[in-house]
């Protein structure tokens, strides 16, 4: 019997509607979504599935990952294979997308990572694009719960270059790419989805 390739991620059953539920209100009525950073592949499954107007093109650096993401989204018409994406780097598989979702990355990734996604979302996205970030996030630079304290401190002892990152910073390098802030809204487990939208 061959193994089953999808790899699970257990925050993800716990979190899929409620993002869900912001990108229902947020992504427009049809056109191609850029999953940066796929991950087991459960959550692009879900959305696809929840959204079936839109095209999503599932993106994660690891090529194991990659093979659970799309055994996760396998029969469905509406999410194309998964593809390598460094987003640290310029040179992303996809020229143009109609909005970029991001969960979970930008705090288990070094700092350039995060400053990639916003240089990319400027190349790739049209003016009125969006970009979906979820995770946990420090407002003026105080973590929001105890719990995230104990998570920041956990990941910076994996790689010091990771960690929990400050809301007004990440706010900044979109900025610096044409985007602006357009919602911020509190998720379960103290995350928040933060939502930014291409401005010019």
């Amino acid at each position: 019997m061959t193994p089953d390739p999808r790899q699970f991620a257990p925050a993800a059953a716990r979190n899929r509607e409620p993002i869900l539920e912001v990108l229902r209100g947020v992504l427009p009525a049809a056109g191609l979504v850029l999953e940066v950073a796929s991950g087991t592949g459960e959550h692009v499954a879900h959305f696809a599935a929840g959204l079936p107007g839109l095209i999503f093109q599932p993106t994660e650096f690891d090529a194991g990952r990659r093979e659970s993401v799309d055994a996760w989204t396998a029969g469905l018409g509406n999410v194309r294979p998964a593809v390598a994406l460094d987003a640290s780097g310029d040179a992303w598989p996809v020229e143009a997308a109609d909005a970029i979702v991001c969960i979970n990355m930008i705090h288990i990734a070094p700092w350039a990572a995060a400053e990639g996604l916003m240089r990319g979302a400027r190349r790739v996205l049209p003016v009125g694009g969006v970009v979906v970030l979820y995770g946990p996030f420090k407002r003026e630079g105080q973590h929001t719960a105890e719990s995230n304290v104990a998570f920041d401190a956990s990941l910076r002892g994996r790689d010091a270059a990771w960690g929990v990152r400050d809301l007004e910073a990440v706010t900044a390098l979109a900025e610096g790419a044409g985007l602006r802030l357009e919602a911020v809204a509190e998720m379960p487990a103290n995350n928040l989805t933060v939502v930014y939208r291409r401005a010019r």
